[in-house]
């Protein structure tokens, strides 16, 4: 049976460069962890049993990486009894993806934006209903950071929301992503926040980013979080509630006290939170 995350629940994220101190961290040091089930399936030998100690001893999250959901490509059905297998294995509550896409007519490693129109919500929101018929499982989709926007018939919360609604899934609020977006595009962070439906969100990430320019934000997960995010997260919880919320750091690795005291922080503000 899969172990639910803790509403008030903080957590990390499972890296291989941390297995060793998140093996040996103090007890109640995080809720939960959160793994990419595509860089783990089929890892067998040390690697895999260092997962296999963690997911026994913490509840996991999954989110994945490379289904491009909106992508033109077929989706990988054999890729998806693997992720559902990983999921069923390490009793997994809540699995999500990206709303973007990463391949076409082969792989582009990275998570391009789709447009957002109208066309782009009903193809994309059919593929998420496969996925969840694939996986036997309601999934959530991260709203994802962006540099460039291939075409805008609709706006970003609007398509979010209308995904959302035609492909009846849930949400990952990335609240970095929102801070960056919205700095680099020219809206409104804590509208967009408000316009997210509160019904819908079953978790939360944070994450810190790089200043390259008053105007221009990139999305690192390479440094600490910064203030402002901080700030916006406890506006997120003060509008929808406290929901599980993970904080991402994917190198620059700091000591491991150093990534508790911001999953103190996570704390601190689902305990301040009305």
């Amino acid at each position: 049976m899969a172990e639910a995350l803790p509403q008030h629940g903080a957590g990390l994220g499972l890296r291989r460069a941390l297995l060793d101190e998140l093996i040996g961290a103090p007890a109640g040091a995080f809720d939960f962890l959160e793994c990419a089930p595509d860089n783990w399936i089929g890892v067998g030998g040390a690697l895999g049993e260092q997962l296999e100690t963690l997911s026994e001893r913490h509840p996991l999250s999954c989110h994945g990486l490379s289904l491009s959901l909106g992508g033109p490509d077929p989706l990988d059905h054999a890729f998806l009894r693997q992720t559902r297998d990983f999921l069923e294995r390490h009793r997994v509550a809540l699995y999500s993806e990206h709303l973007s896409y990463c391949a076409a007519n082969g792989h582009l490693y990275d998570l391009l934006p789709l447009p957002f129109t109208d066309e782009a919500v009903l193809h994309v929101a059919a593929r998420i209903r496969q996925v969840q018929d694939a996986l036997g499982r309601r999934i959530a989709v991260e709203n994802v950071s962006y540099y460039a926007a291939p075409f805008r018939q609709l706006a970003e919360a609007d398509f979010v929301n209308a995904v959302l609604a035609e492909a009846d899934c849930d949400l990952l609020l990335d609240v970095n992503n929102v801070y960056v977006n919205a700095i680099n595009h020219g809206y409104d962070a804590r509208a967009f926040i408000e316009a997210m439906p509160a019904a819908r969100i079953a978790s939360y990430h944070v994450a810190g980013h790089f200043d390259e320019a008053n105007d221009l934000k990139i999305d690192t997960h390479g440094t600490a979080v910064k203030d402002d995010v901080w700030a916006l997260l406890g506006f997120a919880y003060a509008t929808h509630g406290v929901r599980p919320t993970l904080l991402e750091r994917d190198f620059n690795f700091p000591p491991l006290p150093v990534l508790l005291d911001e999953v103190a922080r996570i704390r601190a503000l689902q305990a301040a939170a009305p």
